[in-house]
């Protein structure tokens, strides 16, 4: 791509030019893991002996999309972060397993595989529900939970459209700057800091020359109607849930009942965002999390 970069330097109406350049020379060290079969990709920021704070993307995206997050917390926890299967870099699964419950094996042989404790999870969109998962089979493994813009629900309505969405894509792009522009208007609130690691690290380049998603197309079976109650109920660790004032993925009938059913849950909105906060409030959920963190009551 060309001078996509640049852009990123220059982002700093959040930060001073001293911080930009840190999060653009700090980069983490690649590793794999077999699991359940498959050949699972991680990032590692570094910090042995440090807590663990372990970060799982959404759909379609991959482990670098949490580089804008992931150095703002590595003084204090050990960051890593996977691809889940059928991303980025990780294997695709020949019989299209892709339900949450099967991110949710594949984040415990990591976990299980690198002997970690004292979890904090942090999940977004489908990684949000892949950590609420883990949180309430293993209670015991999880210190903290934030949970960006997603319940224990899928409707239907959001599957179907992902389909549609796939199968819109077939054609790919002509380049990787031509799917930044293309994101760029679609997204006009997120920062390159944002998207130009999305692109970066989740695209490769066909035989015909033109650029798509390094992802596997029958994720779309994985990617149906969802209800994950009997395993949030579980959930024992104080959780966040960071939630779009855009957004209606978390309906207020679900949001009254995680209250309900949760005593350690904190549930906070923040205005005129969408279904990924942090990439468009980053500071501002950057500074709620370490609140929570810290053992302060951020939400209602």
């Amino acid at each position: 791509m060309k001078n996509v970069l640049l852009p990123l330097v220059t982002l700093s109406l959040a930060g001073t030019l001293v911080s930009a350049m840190t999060q653009l020379s700090a980069q983490p060290a690649d590793h794999f893991l077999d699991v359940n079969g498959l050949r699972i990709h991680y990032v590692d920021w570094g910090g042995d002996g440090k807590p663990p704070m372990v970060m799982v993307h959404g759909l379609d995206r991959n482990a670098r999309t949490f580089d804008h997050l992931a150095t703002r917390f590595t003084s204090k926890y050990r960051v890593l972060a996977i691809d889940m299967r059928g991303h980025g870099d990780s294997g695709w699964d020949p019989q299209g397993r892709y339900l949450v419950e099967d991110h949710v094996g594949d984040l415990e042989g990591v976990v299980q595989q690198l002997s970690l404790r004292d979890l904090v999870l942090w999940g977004n969109s489908t990684g949000g529900r892949v950590v609420q998962v883990f949180a309430g089979k293993h209670p015991d493994l999880v210190s903290r939970v934030i949970s960006e813009d997603v319940g224990p629900e899928r409707p239907r309505q959001i599957a179907d459209n992902y389909a549609k969405r796939v199968q819109q894509e077939q054609a790919g792009w002509a380049s990787q700057d031509e799917l930044l522009s293309q994101l760029r208007k679609s997204n006009p609130r997120m920062s390159p800091a944002v998207l130009e690691p999305y692109v970066r690290y989740g695209t490769k380049t066909r035989a015909d020359g033109r650029i798509e998603w390094k992802r596997d197309p029958q994720l779309v079976k994985g990617f149906v109607a969802t209800e994950l109650w009997r395993f949030v109920r579980n959930i024992k660790s104080p959780i966040l849930y960071i939630l779009g004032g855009r957004s209606n993925i978390v309906p207020p009938e679900t949001q009254d009942e995680l209250r309900k059913t949760l005593p350690n849950a904190q549930l906070i909105t923040i205005p005129d965002v969408g279904h990924y906060p942090s990439d468009e409030q980053t500071e501002e959920v950057v500074g709620i999390v370490n609140r929570f963190l810290a053992g302060e009551n951020v939400g209602k």
